[in-house]
């Protein structure tokens, strides 16, 4: 049983090698969700990039996935996702070379990503934050960090940490 379940991991590593090496050589990898190959999921994941919470979500799904946790699609199912998601990259007019580049959606990303693994989802006033900051940033490159238009946003984000510490560990 042990030999027989060696050699099939033996032979989808095989696989992964020679469609690895395809797909570098064309200058992609193939992954569902940016995390799963499809040939060997759960046993094989990519943690990207390490940005707060996306690199969290990334370890807790990958984490959940080879625990048994939670199921991922079938190999085909996955395949199909990523095949629908490059199509609309394309419709889009998005160059593959920007295929990480989420922009708006990665909040729907990070939220799914989230709710896979039984976690909440990104907060309203961070989400906020985030767009009146990137709005600033293009707005004054040089003083975006110096001067916020966003105060009530900050009221908001002490109110949710208060449920969490308490308010002298805050200030």
């Amino acid at each position: 049983m042990f030999a027989s379940r060696l050699l099939q991991d033996l032979k989808k590593l095989l696989y992964l090698k020679l469609e690895l090496t395809w797909n570098l050589f064309v200058g992609k990898l193939t992954l569902y969700k940016d995390v799963f190959p499809p040939a060997l999921a759960p046993l094989l994941s990519f943690i990207g990039i390490p940005w707060k919470r996306l690199y969290r979500s990334h370890c807790l799904s990958c984490k959940a996935s080879g625990s048994g946790r939670i199921k991922l699609p079938s190999k085909e199912d996955m395949m199909e996702d990523i095949k629908s998601f490059y199509a609309t990259l394309e419709a889009q007019g998005v160059s593959k070379r920007y295929t990480h580049q989420m922009g708006i959606t990665q909040f729907e990303y990070n939220d799914w990503l989230a709710s896979q693994c039984g976690c909440s989802g990104t907060e309203e006033w961070r989400k906020e934050m985030y767009l009146a900051t990137g709005v600033r940033k293009r707005a004054h490159p040089e003083t975006y960090r110096d001067e916020w238009e966003d105060h009530h946003l900050v009221s908001q984000v002490y109110q949710d940490f208060s449920l969490y510490v308490s308010k002298d560990e805050i200030l």
